[in-house]
């Protein structure tokens, strides 16, 4: 008989436990693939767990899972990568809640001195575009002709959120898979070309969209998983 803590918190729940036994051994399934090592490692997959369960506005499912991730050694400086992409992707309000879910769980952020603020040079944000996306979006194209400023800004993020995360480029891309896979969006289409573009195998993509699953349901992986047909 499987024990409760392997369908997660759901184990927990004793109607569940009385009534949905499909459900429950679903969800044990689903654990399995997430809070374990596997293409991903299990502490990863907790911060992804977590910065998508920030996404759907649930900061306890996020504190239980970042605090796993940190028994299983996820660092301070790893979740700041969470904080990182939600202030980009969700603005302040996700990034800020995030913030809050660290300092309970992480009892000294470490955080170091404040570092001076770049700035985009004539040209960059344009070229970046280029080089990720092979042409520049619509929406990006309009951007830098109504308010170039708001384009470099975007730039900027977007350097901060993938080439300047405390993860690896390609963790980093799969993060961001994470929490669009978490909210439905038809935005995971571009970041599965930039995993795959940074060296994620289509089994580590899957596992980092699985990470949506305790979330944002079994619709997380629907909305991804037709983009990972073999060409």
């Amino acid at each position: 008989m499987t024990t409760p803590r392997s369908f997660g918190p759901l184990g927990d729940v004793a109607l569940l436990r009385g009534h949905a036994p499909y459900t429950l051994a679903g969800y044990a399934g689903f654990r399995a693939v997430i809070d374990t090592d596997g293409a991903v490692p299990a502490r990863l997959k907790a911060l992804f767990i977590a910065v998508a369960a920030i996404d759907r506005r649930y900061p306890e499912l996020a504190r239980r899972e970042l605090a796993r991730g940190a028994s299983l050694g996820l660092t301070v400086r790893d979740a700041t990568a969470g904080l990182i992409v939600l202030s980009s992707l969700r603005g302040e309000g996700a990034a800020l809640e995030f913030a809050d879910v660290i300092a309970t769980v992480f009892d000294d952020s470490g955080a170091p001195p404040p570092q001076g603020l770049p700035h985009a040079g004539p040209g960059e944000a344009e070229a970046n575009f280029l080089a990720y996306f092979g042409t520049i979006p619509v929406p990006l194209a309009q951007l830098m002709r109504l308010c170039p400023a708001a384009a470099d800004a975007y730039y900027l993020m977007r350097r901060g959120s993938i080439d300047a995360n405390p993860l690896s480029p390609k963790h980093g891309e799969l993060l961001l898979l994470a929490i669009l896979a978490a909210g439905y969006s038809p935005m995971a289409a571009t970041h599965v070309r930039g995993a795959r573009m940074a060296g994620a195998t289509d089994q580590e993509i899957a596992e980092a969209v699985l990470c949506a699953v305790p979330a944002a349901g079994i619709a997380a992986w629907i909305g991804v998983g037709a983009m990972l047909a073999p060409d």
